[in-house]
């Protein structure tokens, strides 16, 4: 028999993942051992055998057959067992795996240096059938729960990060309009009432932008409600880009109406605002042939501004701003016009 190639010897068994096989990776130059070693384990029904001859093969087969325990000559040719147990130890596929060192030395300092090689366990070789077997179990046992620790949170850190991510979308559904993708009436009133809040507390201007789109009715009832629905869609989408600010917030209020909270924003900033979003939806050339403004789909909008104190309701700003576009409708649409 060629001392260069590798023996297996297998004891065929189902695999149960309630009782996982041991498998064992013996690395011994000398044949005799290894028939000795597999002699000894061969009537165990629990456990596989592999046999590497060639030290200089071990890394690679202890990768491939993926041992829960390796029995490790200490003196070999090529390569000493301690720095075979280094290479074991440095690869991150192995690293983990017991091995226990088989030595004829019983010196102390040799345990000594295999222990700070790496090695979990020493053993005088041939040792008695009894001890190993109980070694092996000990050690395969051992690294078999870390390997279903391992799994287990691994599997548990999945289901909290998909629990998460499904959490996250969920609360983004509850505050998202589901026809126009922009924020609902639900989320607006929670978002205003909290920059409100915030604007009372650092005394600091707080506008709000009503939007209205013109003839929407009109629309509808030339073109059908699954046309207009695509209006609103686009109208929302076109209103929440033309406003970039990370605290800006674009929302549904309700029907054809939008409205923009628009926090740290003065009265004078708020006309050029409000005509930018006006213009960005006519720029779009929607056709609407029964809208009096000029053919094509419009918005009209109303805006407010104060700097809100204790005990003010942000009502009146919602107020004041719808007050202001019922003026921009009334002075003839797709216009913008603010109450201050």
């Amino acid at each position: 028999m060629n001392a260069q190639n590798d023996l297996v010897f297998d004891i065929p068994m189902p695999l149960s993942p309630s009782h996982p096989r041991i498998m064992v990776l013996l690395v011994d130059d000398q044949l005799m051992v290894g028939e000795a070693i597999r002699r000894t384990l061969v009537d165990l029904p629990d456990t596989d055998f592999h046999y590497c001859s060639n030290p200089l093969d071990a890394l690679a087969v202890a990768k491939k057959v993926k041992p829960t325990v390796i029995l490790q000559d200490l003196v070999m040719p090529a390569i000493g067992g301690l720095d075979l147990v280094r290479e074991y130890r440095a690869d991150p596929e192995t690293k983990n795996i017991p091995v226990i060192m088989l030595s004829t030395k019983e010196e102390a300092t040799v345990k000594s240096d295999a222990f700070r090689a790496g090695a979990n366990d020493y053993l005088v070789k041939l040792p008695d059938r009894i001890e190993l077997i109980a070694r092996i179990r000990y050690h395969s046992a051992a690294y078999l729960s870390q390997i279903q620790r391992d799994e287990a949170y691994r599997a548990l850190r999945i289901s909290q990060r998909e629990l998460m991510e499904t959490n996250l979308e969920l609360q983004r559904l509850t505050n998202v309009d589901g026809l126009t993708g922009v924020s609902n009436r639900r989320y607006f009133n929670e978002f205003i009432e909290a920059e409100w809040k915030q604007a009372i507390r650092n005394h600091e201007p707080i506008s709000l932008l009503m939007l209205d789109i013109d003839h929407f009715k009109q629309y509808n009832d030339r073109h059908g409600h699954l046309a207009g629905d695509e209006v609103l869609r686009t109208v929302a989408q076109t209103v929440m880009r033309s406003f970039r600010r990370p605290r800006d917030l674009a929302a549904r209020f309700g029907g054809e109406e939008f409205c923009v909270i628009l926090p740290q924003t003065a009265a004078d900033d708020l006309p050029m605002l409000g005509n930018m979003v006006v213009n960005a939806v006519e720029a779009l050339n929607l056709p609407h042939q029964e809208s009096t403004v000029g053919e094509k789909v419009t918005i009209s909008a109303g805006g407010a501004t104060c700097t809100p104190r204790g005990g003010d309701s942000f009502l009146m700003l919602i107020e004041a701003a719808d007050k202001a576009l019922y003026e921009a409708k009334r002075n003839g649409r797709n216009c913008v016009l603010t109450n201050v």
